[in-house]
Order: C-alpha cells, then structure tokens, then sequence
C-alpha cells in the first residue's frame, strides 16, 4: 500500500490556490479540467517534494473545483492536512502578514493551525526541535476554531 494524495473541494479555485500556493508555499504539479463532468482538479505538493511527487504522483494534495456552485460545509470534521516547516514563526509571519488569521498561534515554537478559504484546518508543525517560545506568539491567544 502507497500513500498518494488528500482531495479537499474548494469553491473557489482562485482563492484556494492564493491560499495554498502563493501564502502556504505548495506548488502546482499537474491539473486536469474535465469539461463534460464539469470539474477542474488541480494538485499540489510541499516544495522540498516536487521531485518526488513528479516520479510517483505522491504525496499530493488534489484541490477539486467543481464548475458548478455547490455549498461545502464540515471542514472541522474533515479533520485538518499538517506540514512540517523549516520555520514555523517565519511562516505564520508571512501567512498573517498576507491576512490569513493564525487560529492556533504557534505559542510552544512547535505547532500552530490556520484555515483554507474553504475552512479546512492546516496543522503546522515545526521541523526538529520545536524552538525556542517567543513573542508576539506567545501572548497572541486562539482565535476561532482549529
């Protein structure tokens, strides 16, 4: 058995891919648009495993953009996608930095969530060691749901 991708809905691909791509850093490997089932499927994989991803089509992440509007609802009982980052206060500065709200601030220097457009909850988690606690995550408190 193979490990090869999550598939969350976004309704709205532009938005979702901002999210994802420009502010959470994920790149676009491959995309498929299917005009009689009416659905673009777009799939994106964690900087340091593009390579990989290329060869094996794994790990992925497969955002499903269906052309005609539907209302999602349960993102908290998805549960929530994680990725290990190289500097998660560098992150959550660039990510809060470009307006995305820190639901779970990184307060330990080890773990922090925020939310896709489509309220999907993104765990983050430091790479090694977590590091040394440090302000403003410290004293910043949870906001919303995680």
């Amino acid at each position: 058995m193979e490990y090869l991708h999550t598939m969350v809905r976004v309704s709205d691909l532009d938005a979702s891919l901002d999210f994802y791509c420009n502010k959470l850093g994920l790149v676009e490997t491959n995309r498929k648009e299917s005009e009689r089932g009416r659905f673009t499927l777009v799939f994106l994989a964690a900087p340091d495993q593009v390579q990989t991803a290329a060869q094996t089509q794994s790990p992925l992440l497969e955002l499903t953009y269906n052309w005609d509007a539907e209302a999602y609802t349960g993102g908290r009982n998805f549960g929530h996608l994680a990725f290990r980052v190289d500097d998660i206060y560098q992150l959550c500065q660039h990510l809060q930095d470009s307006g995305v709200t820190i639901n779970r601030p990184p307060r330990d220097g080890h773990m922090a969530f925020v939310r896709s457009p489509d309220g999907i909850s993104i765990e983050l988690l430091q790479k090694g060691e977590p590091l040394s606690p440090a302000e403003p995550w410290i004293s910043q408190a949870n906001i919303g749901e995680w």
